[in-house]
């Protein structure tokens, strides 16, 4: 049960640490050396923050679907509890077949 605002926070989660991912990658192979320390320390803070950013989305992610199952949960015991409740009322009690 998906909603649109969780699938598209998934989708952004995904996207923010695909690009945190080829930043690494990039700084790591084709940018190693070739630039200065103040585009070095800029690039890397970047990098960081997208990372951070991941983390953050992940984690509210967690929440939300933690917060979902709490209420189908809720929702699930609501309705087997007036289920039995129904069926105790339509139902005749248990008698014991050996008692006459």
């Amino acid at each position: 049960m998906s909603s649109k605002h969780t699938i598209r926070r998934r989708w952004f989660g995904a996207l923010v640490l695909i690009a945190a991912l080829l930043m690494l990658i990039g700084g790591e192979t084709l940018a190693k050396g070739r630039v200065v320390l103040e585009m070095f320390v800029m690039y890397w803070l970047v990098c960081f923050a997208l990372t951070m950013l991941a983390i953050v989305i992940a984690f509210l992610d967690v929440r939300n679907r933690r917060r979902e199952t709490r209420q189908e949960q809720r929702h699930l015991l609501e309705t087997t509890l007036k289920e039995i409740e129904s069926d105790a009322k339509t139902k005749p009690r248990w008698t014991n077949p050996f008692q006459q």
